[in-house]
């Protein structure tokens, strides 16, 4: 399999040093630029063809949120993740990234093996998020007015593709949301694709959205 080609964005020249000394490590990935702004970012991964960006949220010239949101609008750029990175897990400014289109979220002190893995995850397709923190960062974000669905209503779902719906919502994975249910995981990997067909939604970082935009997970109560 050739190696998954990764595109840091960080206005620190020497965290952007460190990420790379780390992803080079790694026999299946390779660097193949580095963004200092968020329009750098843009360009560079248009340039480059990018697999995926992990994604500094602050930046000076354009912002993280603002550059994944140019990166997942393009066309062009459709198969390219966005991990985003932030120095704490309560950055108002995660859920922005998440409904612009980023796949996931790391905290910046994370372990060097996890965000390896994390690398490895949103590459493949899957969304990172881990479920604590998301439904904090979920719940803030939609206490303020101004906050309007990413994607559409969970009405045209299923009574079945609902539960799996609210499983995502509360941040479990395919095998997960297949033991709870008594499916196998591809079954419960069907039915979220199915979802978000449904719902035009990106990946499941926005069906979370959807499900506690909809009430179907509610802030404080992750059992939905």
């Amino acid at each position: 399999m050739s190696p998954v080609r990764v595109l840091l964005a960080d206005d620190q020249t020497l965290v952007r040093a460190a990420f790379a000394m780390l992803v080079e490590s790694a026999k299946d990935m390779q660097v193949v630029g580095q963004a200092g702004t968020g329009r750098e970012a843009v360009a560079l991964a248009r340039s480059e063809r990018a697999d995926l960006v992990v994604m500094d949220i602050r930046m000076p010239d354009l912002d993280g949120i603002e550059a994944t949101r140019l990166i997942a609008a393009d066309e062009d750029l459709a198969g390219v993740r966005v991990l985003v990175l932030t120095t704490y897990d309560t950055d108002e400014h995660i859920v922005e990234a998440l409904r612009a289109g980023a796949s996931g979220f790391l905290v910046k002190d994370t372990r060097p093996a996890e965000l390896l893995d994390a690398i490895r995850t949103v590459a493949a397709g899957d969304s990172l998020l881990s479920p604590g923190p998301t439904a904090r960062l979920i719940a803030r974000f939609l206490r303020s007015p101004a906050a309007t669905p990413a994607t559409g209503g969970p009405d045209c779902l299923s009574d079945r593709e609902r539960e799996v719906l609210t499983l995502v919502g509360r941040g479990l994975n395919n095998t997960e949301i297949g033991e709870v249910l008594g499916l196998s995981p591809l079954t419960a990997k069907t039915h979220v694709s199915r979802i978000m067909g449904k719902l035009g939604a990106r990946d499941r970082a926005q069906l979370v959205i959807v499900a506690y935009e909809s009430g179907m997970v509610t802030p404080g109560n992750m059992s939905g």
